[in-house]
C-alpha cells in the first residue's frame, strides 16, 4: 500500500518531519500532510537574528518568521520545534559566502544552505526521530521510478514562474531518495487558495525575496563587516590595458554589471572579471563578456548513467547558469581534465562560484540531471588573451567554441 508521498503503509502509521520557515509554502504542506493523515512534526529553523535582519519583512527564519510558524503548528494540532542552528549556519553558508565573495566571486548562499544545513543537518534531525521523509515546500518536482530501492529522480515544477530547480542542483540521491516537495505539481495561486481553505493566518503573507542575512541587499555591507581587507580601494582598468580610475573594493563589483561602475568612457562598459589578488576591477565592452566554456567544480550527478561514462563526444544537456534564465543548449564533458560545459551560444554575465545546473532538455518539466559551481569560464579568444595579459597568466588554453 503507498499513499500521496509513496511511502509504504497507512499515512497515520508514518511521521513526515516538515520543515517551516513561517511563510505560506511550508505551511500549507505541513497542513495538507496533516489533513492526509500522517504524523506531521513542524521543524523550523533559527538561522539569523539579530538587529534589522531579524525583524525586518521577509527575512527567512527570523523572530516573526519563527512565531509565524509556530501559529500555524499551533492551528494544526502538530508538535513543532525551533533549532538553534546560527552557528552552523554561519559556518557553512555565511562564513563561505564571504570568503567567496571577497575572492571576486558570485556565490549563491541559498544553495549552500540547502545543501548542508536543510538537506543535511536537518535532515539527519529527521531521522533521528523516526520521520520516513522531509518535506519542504519548495517548487520542484521528484518522481519514484523504483519502489525496490526508493530511487528518486527530480524534475522542474508545474509552476514555471516558482521554479527552485536551480537552487536544489546539489542535493544528493540520497538525500533525493528522503526528501519530498508536495506543491511541485501546483500552480503558486493554488497554494494561496489551500492556504485559506486551511484557514491558515500565512495565507496572505508575502514571499521573502532577499537573503536572510543581508540586510536590504547590500551585500558590500555584509563583506566589508566580515572581511575588511576586502574593501581595500584598487584601479578599475579597460580590457585594454587603460587605467580608467579607482574604486573603493571589488566587493562594490559583479561580473556583468553596467550602473554604478564609476566611470565616464562615452560608450557602455562592463565588469569583466575581478582581479582580487591586485585589487582590480577589469571593465570592457559587453561583447568582452561572452562565455562559452565553464570548468565546474563540486559536481553533483543525478543522472541514470555515471558521469565517468560520458563519452569523448560529450553529452547534449540544457544548462542554465542563472536562476532567472532559461536553460540553454549545451554540451557536457568529463575527462581527465575535470568536468566542463560547452554552451551552443555563448552567455553574458558568467561568473565564478555561480552555479550551472544540468538539464535534460529544455522543456518546463524538464528532468533536473545535477550541476555544478562554476571554477572559471572561458571567453570568446579576444577577451581570453586580454584577460590573461592583464592577470599576467599564461597563455589559456582556448576553448574550441571560442
Amino acid at each position: 500500500m503507498t499513499n500521496s508521498l509513496d511511502l509504504p503503509g497507512r499515512p497515520e502509521d508514518i511521521r513526515v518531519v516538515v520543515a517551516m520557515s513561517g511563510g505560506v509554502d511550508s505551511s500549507v504542506v505541513a497542513g495538507l500532510l496533516k489533513r492526509e493523515g500522517y504524523d506531521v512534526v513542524g521543524m523550523t529553523l533559527q538561522l539569523y537574528d539579530h538587529g534589522e535582519a531579524a525583524h525586518r519583512k521577509g527575512a527567512c527564519c527570523a523572530g516573526q518568521d519563527i512565531h509565524d510558524a509556530r501559529r500555524v503548528a499551533e492551528k494544526l494540532g502538530i508538535a513543532h520545534y525551533v533549532l538553534d542552528y546560527e552557528e552552523r549556519f554561519r559556518e557553512a553558508v555565511i562564513d563561505p559566502f564571504a570568503a567567496s565573495y571577497a575572492h571576486g566571486e558570485t556565490p549563491v548562499p541559498c544553495i549552500a544552505c540547502n545543501q548542508t544545513v536543510k538537506f543535511a543537518d536537518l535532515l539527519e534531525t529527521a531521522k533521528s526521530l523516526g520521520a520516513a521523509a522531509l518535506a519542504t515546500g519548495h517548487y520542484v518536482r521528484s518522481e519514484l521510478v523504483d519502489a525496490r530501492t526508493g530511487r528518486r529522480v527530480l524534475y522542474r515544477p508545474v509552476d514555471a514562474t516558482r521554479d527552485q530547480s536551480y537552487f536544489l542542483f546539489a542535493t544528493t540521491q540520497e538525500q533525493l531518495d528522503f526528501l519530498r516537495f508536495p506543491l511541485g505539481g501546483m500552480e503558486k495561486s493554488k497554494t494561496r487558495e489551500l492556504a485559506r481553505e486551511l484557514n491558515l493566518a500565512v495565507a496572505e503573507k508575502s514571499d521573502s525575496q532577499d537573503i536572510c542575512f543581508v540586510p536590504q541587499g547590500k551585500y558590500s555591507d555584509v563583506i566589508a563587516n566580515l572581511r575588511p581587507d576586502a574593501a581595500e580601494p584598487g584601479e578599475i582598468i579597460h580590457i585594454d590595458g587603460r587605467v580608467l580610475g579607482h574604486h573603493e573594493g571589488i566587493i562594490h563589483y559583479t561580473i556583468g554589471q553596467r550602473r554604478g561602475i564609476g566611470i565616464a568612457t562615452g560608450e557602455p562598459i562592463y565588469v569583466v572579471h575581478l582581479d582580487y589578488q591586485r585589487r582590480r576591477v577589469i571593465v570592457g565592452p559587453r561583447e568582452a563578456l561572452a562565455t562559452r566554456r565553464m570548468h565546474l567544480r563540486e559536481v553533483n550527478w543525478l543522472g541514470d548513467a555515471p558521469l565517468s561514462e560520458i563519452g569523448p563526444e560529450g553529452l547534449a544537456i540544457h544548462a542554465r547558469v542563472r536562476s532567472a534564465r532559461p536553460p540553454a543548449a549545451a554540451t557536457l564533458y568529463a575527462d581527465e581534465t575535470g568536468v566542463y560545459v560547452d554552451l551552443a551560444t555563448s552567455e553574458t554575465g558568467v561568473a565564478p562560484g555561480q552555479a550551472c545546473v544540468f538539464y535534460a532538455d529544455d522543456s518546463q518539466q524538464a528532468r533536473v540531471l545535477g550541476g555544478g559551481f562554476i571554477a572559471r569560464s572561458e571567453r570568446e579568444e579576444g577577451a581570453e588573451l586580454a584577460l590573461a595579459r592583464l592577470t599576467q597568466m599564461a597563455e589559456p588554453v582556448l576553448s574550441s567554441a571560442g
